[in-house]
């Protein structure tokens, strides 16, 4: 069975590939884009999972989506809103203490001073030097990378993305060389004596990323989530109305409105080549689809494992795809709550701004680097690392009136387990274990668990074709960034075979909902394409 032939046939209907699908449709291609799934969205979606309560169900908050990107889009008028947290973070401490981040800079200073003077009043001067590095890569994440195959234009290419760096000074210098290649604990003890601060924001460099904070590289991670904004305030952690399939929702909306065929239930089986050259899809029904380019918004390793017929691929690409390393540790559960946690550090069940902030478990670095040993060697961490946001406290729309749904998004849990145990069976054991952790802060937690859904590794790799649970689609390590993601001579979105591209978040600037991937990957097709992108302002 064959279809109409399209110019653009997108493997993925996550917010990259329906971002992809609007700009190439509204430059005038015919553009179908293949979900696998009963609904668009990807990890990016909402949905009922306890009688009455609905969540984010695996992506939970909203602050890497670009600006840009939600103004050509149109998102707003397609129903799209965000609201800020009134602070970003609250941590809960073993001792009885807790810090709370966020809100303005007077604030966190005040709460930094109950542990550390001198760490209060380096605050201004660390969020004045992580923005100078933030503001740098911001740029380059809306540019393509060079194509390390191209020689001299490649180098002049580069030289040109980098020269923000070069020409920014000594500090600038260091900071980018130190972001990249320490761990986040030397990265923070360079600047911090208390173990609350370093704790509240070394948690970032392990959000998503199998790893230890004492790993090599882990700062990177701690700045990737940082450069992101809410209504304008950069920075800033905030939610979407309707949960994050909202954000999606709007997309699939701007993308009707300019001509994009969306097909849900429909799983992609295999590309269709011929000689060397991508030529459509066929759909585990059988389908063909016929098109005149393939853009792949899953996992490299997915793409280039299962979809790809295998004699296409060089065997060296495939040694290197072998390689892709996909980790990020990651165990999801949404929980319907009959009331709000009532914490031993600020008792109190009357709504407060730590409820509408992300709620850390993790006091140290020192418990973060348990918790990554203890998976390495048993599977999973005895005191895991959880962080836990309850988005019904700015959006009632969630859950029955009175009552709340969190989000727990918990690390460290290996991909595989070891001595071939399955997650399937340990899947409630390790439910537990959480909830029995939050418990430990918020003693009413347990008894106020109505229901809950548990997504282990297995299970998002099952239900999203996250490989290894990896919400990144691949580790943001240096070695797998800007140039080299998905691999050298492949970062500029155009994929091992001719007319195969990459648009997901195995591409550059990488994982989270930014939406990027998407607009660089359709930006670089509509330029091979000859198209006129002048309404592709940014990037290059």
């Amino acid at each position: 069975m064959t279809t109409r032939k399209y110019d653009a046939v997108i493997i993925g209907g996550g917010h990259n590939g329906l971002v992809c699908a609007y700009y190439l449709a509204r430059a005038g291609l015919s553009v179908r884009v293949c979900e696998r799934r009963h609904i668009v969205g990807g990890a990016a979606v909402t949905e009922e999972f306890h009688p009455g309560f609905r969540n984010s169900v695996a992506s939970y908050t909203v602050s890497l989506l670009n600006p840009v990107v939600i103004s050509e889009m149109n998102l707003a008028s397609n129903g799209l809103k965000m609201v800020p947290r009134p602070i970003s973070n609250f941590l809960p401490l073993e001792n009885g203490g807790y810090l709370k981040v966020g809100g303005s800079l007077a604030k966190t200073q005040a709460e930094i001073a109950k542990f550390s003077d001198r760490d209060a009043q380096m605050l201004p001067q660390y969020y004045e030097r992580l923005e100078a590095v933030a503001n740098v890569l911001r740029d380059i994440a809306t540019k393509t990378p060079p194509n390390t195959r191209a020689g001299i234009t490649a180098a002049i290419k580069a030289g040109s993305q980098l020269w923000p760096v070069l020409r920014g000074g000594e500090g600038l210098h260091q900071d980018v060389l130190d972001l990249f290649t320490k761990s986040a604990r030397s990265f923070l003890d360079a600047w911090f004596d208390s173990d609350p601060i370093k704790a509240a924001f070394g948690f970032d460099a392990v959000v998503g990323n199998y790893a230890s904070p004492d790993t090599p590289g882990s700062a990177y991670v701690l700045l990737h989530h940082v450069f992101g904004e809410v209504n304008g305030v950069k920075g800033a952690w905030g939610h979407a109305i309707g949960g994050m399939g909202a954000i999606t929702e709007a997309m699939r909306k701007a993308c009707l409105d300019v001509g994009v065929e969306i097909s849900t239930d429909a799983p992609v089986s295999n590309v269709d080549v011929k000689d060397g050259l991508a030529t459509g899809v066929i759909l585990e029904n059988g389908e063909r689809i016929s098109a005149d380019r393939v853009i792949s918004n899953v996992n490299p390793k997915l793409l280039y494992e299962r979809l790809v017929p295998e004699d296409t691929l060089e065997p060296e690409f495939k040694r290197r795809m072998a390689g892709w390393r996909c980790a990020s540790g990651t165990l999801r559960m949404n929980v319907a709550l009959s009331e709000l946690p009532d914490f031993s550090c600020l008792p109190g069940k009357t709504m407060g701004e730590h409820h509408q902030s992300g709620i850390i478990i993790a006091p140290s670095l020192d418990y973060m680097d348990r918790a990554f040993t203890d998976a390495k060697t048993h599977g999973w961490s005895q005191q895991p690392i959880v962080e836990m946001l309850i988005p019904s406290t700015l959006d009632d729309s969630l859950a029955p009136a009175g009552q709340h749904v969190a989000s727990l998004f918990c690390q460290q849990f290996a991909p595989e387990l070891p001595d071939g145990k399955a997650w399937s069976d340990h899947r409630e054991e390790v439910a537990d274990l959480v909830v029995d952790t939050v418990t430990e802060y918020a003693p009413n937690f347990k008894k106020s668990v109505l229901g809950r859904m548990v997504l282990t590794p297995q299970d998002l790799e099952g239900k999203f074709g996250l490989i290894g649970g990896d919400i990144m689609h691949g580790s943001m390590t240096l070695d797998q960034m800007w140039a080299a993601r998905p691999a050298l001579g492949y970062g500029d979105y155009r994929g091992a075979l001719r007319r195969l591209y990459h648009c997901g978040s195995g591409a550059h600037p990488g994982g989270g909902v930014t939406g990027l991937p998407g607009r660089n990957a359709a930006r670089e097709i509509l330029k091979d394409l000859g198209k006129n992108i002048a309404r592709l302002k940014h990037g290059n």
